[in-house]
């Protein structure tokens, strides 16, 4: 394919939607919250000589299926999800990269199968192994004004048990992605990718599933403290936008507890480094990978 374009793909977990783009080894690209594979449009157009680009959309976004069942967004299942996506592919390895939530989703996959990754590559995400780091971070973030809000207001319900995502997002995803996508870059955002993301998050029940990747958070948290100290097995090349409000700095301290090699490159960008800077974003994972 030359045009990025989405294909559905039925796995023994569920039904995804994925783009691809370029002839080469393998290279998956995971999105984050509130995106879809969309955004990594502009990296995958400057990499589609080099690599043969991978990008699923995740359960609950994009044009993926839209289970309804909070237990299926925690991040362990969903590394079962790209695992079973590569299954199908009939793809045995590859080079692996991820953008917040599809950072951790990434992790997750790379800690259960690390034969089937060679790098891994990480944006904009806290490591889950990285308790020193992760624990530095969140005290820094409680001294600071709460850009966490949209956390507790995805898991907010009424007295008769109604979700408030689920009464105050449909028919305002304009409003509400905008919020994030606009207010959260720090270079103006795309607007076909806006336009995209907008079209997505309207989808049906998607208010409700993009809610259940915050819904499911304590059995993630539960999770990831048994994860930490644990090392990675396969290189890692760690792109930090460092103007993002949320992913601070401190988040990226102290990797080498948890990488036996570890890249951190600091890019002029907010949280959304993949869409503000793709020219930048595509010649580090190229030349981290090693491909002339």
């Amino acid at each position: 394919m030359n045009n990025f374009s989405v294909q559905k793909i039925a796995t023994q977990r569920g039904e995804f939607a994925w783009r691809s783009l370029g002839s080469g080894p393998p290279l998956v690209l995971m999105h984050g919250w509130p995106e879809s594979s969309y955004c990594w449009k502009g990296v995958a157009e400057r990499l589609k000589d080099h690599f043969r680009i991978i990008a699923p959309d995740l359960r609950g976004l994009g044009d993926s299926e839209r289970t309804l069942d909070p237990a299926a967004y925690t991040k362990q299942e969903m590394g079962k999800d790209l695992l079973a996506l590569l299954d199908t592919l009939g793809i045995e390895t590859c080079f692996l990269a991820g953008h917040d939530w599809g950072g951790v989703v990434a992790q997750e996959a790379a800690l259960s199968a690390p034969e089937r990754f060679e790098k891994l590559i990480l944006m904009n995400i806290h490591v889950l192994p990285n308790a020193r780091g992760n624990t530095k971070a969140q005290a820094e973030m409680r001294n600071r004004p709460a850009p966490l809000w949209y956390q507790f207001f995805q898991n907010a319900y009424d007295d008769q048990g109604n979700g408030l995502a689920e009464a105050m997002i449909p028919g305002n995803e304009r409003v509400w992605l905008g919020h994030f996508l606009r207010a959260w870059s720090s270079e103006g955002f795309p607007h076909d990718t806006f336009e995209e993301h907008v079209r997505c998050y309207s989808i049906q029940d998607t208010a409700t599933t993009g809610a259940n990747f915050y819904r499911c958070y304590k059995q993630d948290m539960a999770r990831w403290a048994e994860l930490a100290g644990r090392k990675f097995a396969m290189p890692g090349l760690y792109i930090h936008g460092y103007k993002d409000p949320v992913i601070i700095p401190e988040y990226t301290e102290y990797l080498d507890d948890v990488f036996d090699d570890i890249r951190i490159e600091r890019v002029e960008s907010a949280h959304f480094v993949q869409e503000e800077k793709p020219e930048e974003v595509a010649a580090l994972i190229k030349e981290f990978i090693g491909q002339s």
